[in-house]
């Protein structure tokens, strides 16, 4: 699989692979510690993930975002963390997003460095946008949002699928959680627009 760096930042660094998915991983640096966020196998960029720090762990934000975090855990040799609600001895903080037999999801908050990072609660790729909006609530979230993410004021936003936003992140979070739900009928119609364009 191709994968491509993306949110290249002072303290970390991700990687994507091609739409339509356009799954995003990321390794966030603090202390020449390097924790990886719900990764995919970083192919041809592991060696940069790997020069970042040592590994310090594999976190898992999303229950059935599973994706390469067991493999990758047991061959660096680090603790592999499933939906933790907490993260004792990081520099993070885990915000709930929705716990139930369905489904679980933790967002995880750097405040030192006002980064967000989401799973699937907040996505950039067109399926969990409505209209223009730069980042968008996933759709099975829409009629109750995470509104506890607004409590957040947020520089850097990272998602799990598509590239991050570094600019307005706060409004953007803001926007998407916010208007969720009102935005249904504009979202419904950018998925009939996208059929019909096929």
């Amino acid at each position: 699989m191709t994968v491509r760096p993306v949110d290249e930042t002072e303290f970390g660094l991700g990687w994507i692979e091609p739409a339509p998915k356009a799954r995003t991983s990321h390794a966030l640096l603090e202390g020449g510690r390097v924790w990886l966020v719900d990764p995919i196998e970083p192919g041809v960029l592991e060696e940069r993930v790997l020069a970042l720090g040592e590994p310090a762990g594999v976190i898992q934000l999303l229950d059935r975002h599973a994706r390469d975090s067991e493999s990758i855990a047991a061959r660096l040799g680090v603790p592999l963390h499933v939906v933790p609600r907490e993260l004792p001895s990081t520099p993070f903080e885990l915000r709930p997003v929705l716990r139930n037999r369905f489904w679980q999801e933790a967002a995880l908050w750097w405040p030192e460095r006002r980064v967000l990072v989401c799973a699937d609660a907040l996505g950039t790729i067109p399926f969990f946008r409505a209209g223009d909006e730069p980042a968008g609530v996933h759709p099975l979230l829409r009629f109750r949002p995470p509104r506890g993410l607004l409590t957040l004021d947020v520089e850097h936003l990272l998602v799990g699928h598509g590239s991050g936003i570094h600019v307005d992140a706060a409004a953007a979070v803001d926007d998407a959680v916010r208007h969720a739900r009102r935005r249904i009928p504009r979202w419904l119609a950018g998925v009939r627009g996208k059929v019909r364009g096929r």
